[in-house]
C-alpha cells in the first residue's frame, strides 16, 4: 500500500475543510431563509385577519355612507389587491419580486383606508371593528418589522463574502423588505 506524501495529506485536509465550511454556510443560508419563511407566515396570518374585518367593515360602510360609494370601491379593489399579492408572496416569501409587489399593494390599501371616513359614521359594530383594525394594524407592524429584520439577517448572509459564492452557487438570492 502506498504511502501519503505530506502534500497530499495537506490537500486533502484543505480539501475536507472546504466542504465542511461549504455544507456549513449552505445551512446557515437554509436556516436563514426558513425564519425569513417564519417571520412571513405571522404576517400572513395577520393580513387575513385584517382582511376579513376590511370585509366587514366595508359592508357597514356601504350601508351607512352612500355619498362613499367610490372610495368605498377602491378599498375593497386595494384589499383584494393587497390580499391576492399576500397569497403570491406566501409561496416565496424569499422572492424579492413577490415582496415587493405586496409591499406596493400594502401601500395602496393604506392609502384607499386613509381616504375613508370611518370615524364620521355611527353605529353599534362600526366602533369595535374600528378599534380591532387599529389593533391589528399594530401588531401587523410589528410582524412586518420582524419579517424586515429577517431579510436583512438574510440578505446579509447573501451579500457576506465569501458566503456569497455558496449563495451564488446553490441559487440564493437577496430578498426584499415589506
Amino acid at each position: 500500500m502506498p504511502r501519503m506524501t505530506t502534500t497530499q495529506i495537506t490537500a486533502g485536509t484543505i480539501g475536507a475543510v472546504l466542504v465542511f465550511w461549504i455544507v456549513g454556510a449552505y445551512n446557515r443560508m437554509v436556516r436563514l431563509r426558513n425564519a425569513l419563511a417564519t417571520r412571513f407566515a405571522s404576517f400572513d396570518e395577520l393580513s387575513r385577519q385584517r382582511h376579513a374585518l376590511l370585509e366587514r367593515q366595508i359592508g357597514l360602510l356601504a350601508a351607512a355612507l352612500a355619498s362613499a360609494g367610490p372610495r368605498l370601491d377602491a378599498l375593497r379593489a386595494a384589499s383584494r389587491q393587497a390580499d391576492a399579492a399576500r397569497e403570491h408572496a406566501r409561496a416565496r416569501p424569499a422572492a424579492a419580486g413577490a415582496v415587493t409587489s405586496l409591499r406596493v399593494a400594502e401601500e395602496i390599501l393604506a392609502d384607499a383606508r386613509a381616504r375613508l371616513p370611518v370615524q364620521t359614521v355611527a353605529g353599534a359594530k362600526l366602533p369595535d371593528i374600528n378599534a380591532q383594525l387599529a389593533a391589528g394594524d399594530t401588531t401587523l407592524a410589528f410582524a412586518r418589522r420582524e419579517f424586515n429584520a429577517a431579510v436583512a439577517a438574510y440578505n446579509t448572509a447573501v451579500l457576506q463574502f465569501p458566503t456569497a459564492l455558496v449563495a451564488w452557487l446553490f441559487g440564493f438570492r437577496p430578498g426584499a423588505t415589506l
